[in-house]
């Protein structure tokens, strides 16, 4: 299957590069609109795998991108060209137009939480498959739920935390994607109701597993909305953000206030400023991160439970996580799988055991923990 990495010489698209290019059922186009970049990585994975990766230059804004798909000869595209807050579907449409499968990296709540349907129609006509959200969240956070509710009568709450490393390496894109809710009211699902909460302000102290405890703030994801829907969730979804370093989060609150206050209209312009400044508190921190999904309910004995499923990524192997899902996802269509044509998010696509031997690779350990 001839796989193009929309973004592939970035951040999380050369880590999906690294692991397509050793799979021999995908034909690997590196794309992107900087030729030295994508070429210099084609060239690496093509060195190191034999598996004939390529470069391709290629424009996403451009109207022509459907037929630049065609010409490319297409089968899949994996979008990885962040922030996804603010983009439109144009990608997406093109490869509905080119007859190419669609996977993306999104986490802004509107994007992934339209996408199925503004498009829906297009992909079911093109007998494609197009999925968004396939990162962290929704797709792992949403395989962790399955796993420890199967069964459940009833879901009373969710919360998950990430508390990406310090030192692990950042992207201006994904801080200004985080910005740009900062200090901005977010809807979450508490107490039974919809209620408005200030992005990354009023921090609450996170413990976890193999992690010293971190204060985090409510963040903006697509789990928010979706979830509680989807898992009939009885009192509360909650979404946190933990920052190793406890200046930085104050920093993020303060920001927050700022913008709250209306004395800061775009946090998002900063994005550039504070990625380059955040080295500086690298040596406050380390290279281990992790993530905390917590459930509570009433399980299939109608008895009342809490558990926990954390992991934890060290030597600053964080940032592979947001990519497992579209990697699976990748494979499981080169491998021939059939999956129904059409649009939806990347909630219950994936079975954690999945992703147990991409977590392995990297020498992640996770715990899953009865809380009472």
């Amino acid at each position: 299957m001839r796989v193009m990495v929309l973004g592939g010489y970035g951040n999380f698209g050369a880590r999906i590069c690294r692991a397509l290019a050793a799979d021999r059922s995908v034909a690997l186009l590196v794309a992107g609109r900087d030729a030295g970049r994508a070429s210099a990585l084609a060239a690496e994975l093509d060195q190191a795998h034999g598996t004939g990766a390529s470069a391709a230059v290629v424009d996403c804004q451009s109207p022509n991108f459907s037929q630049t798909l065609r010409k490319h000869q297409v089968e899949l595209l994996i979008h990885t060209a962040g922030p996804f807050q603010g983009q439109d579907y144009a990608v997406a449409r093109a490869c509905a137009e080119a007859g190419a499968h669609y996977i993306d990296l999104a986490d802004g709540r509107r994007f992934v939480g339209d996408f199925a349907s503004a498009m829906q129609v297009p992909f079911v006509a093109a007998n494609r498959v197009a999925i968004t959200g396939a990162s962290t969240v929704p797709a792992l956070s949403s395989a962790v739920v399955d796993s420890l509710c199967g069964g459940w009568q009833r879901i009373d709450s969710i919360d998950i935390c990430i508390a990406p490393a310090q030192t692990a390496p950042r992207g201006v894109a994904t801080l200004a994607a985080v910005l740009s809710y900062c200090g901005a009211p977010i809807q979450v699902w508490n107490g039974g109701q919809w209620q408005a909460q200030m992005g990354w302000s009023r921090p609450q102290r996170v413990a976890f597993q193999r992690l010293k405890p971190r204060l985090g703030a409510v963040c903006d994801i697509p789990d928010l909305e979706l979830f509680p829907a989807h898992y009939r969730v009885q009192d509360r979804m909650v979404f946190r953000a933990a920052l190793e370093v406890g200046l930085s989060q104050w920093a993020f609150a303060f920001l927050a206030w700022l913008r709250e206050h209306g004395l800061l209209k775009n946090p998002s312009s900063l994005a550039g400023l504070l990625n380059a400044g955040a080295k500086l508190f690298d040596p406050l921190g380390s290279a281990l991160g992790g993530m905390v999904v917590r459930v509570a309910g009433v399980n299939a004995d109608g008895v009342s439970v809490r558990r926990a499923w954390h992991i934890a990524a060290d030597r600053d192997h964080g940032p592979e996580i947001p990519c497992m899902a579209a990697i699976l996802l990748a494979r499981r269509l080169a491998a021939g799988e059939s999956m129904q044509a059409g649009a939806r998010a990347c909630v219950g696509l994936h079975a954690l055991r999945e992703f147990t031997p991409e977590f392995a690779k990297w020498g992640m350990v996770s715990d899953v923990v009865d809380e009472g």
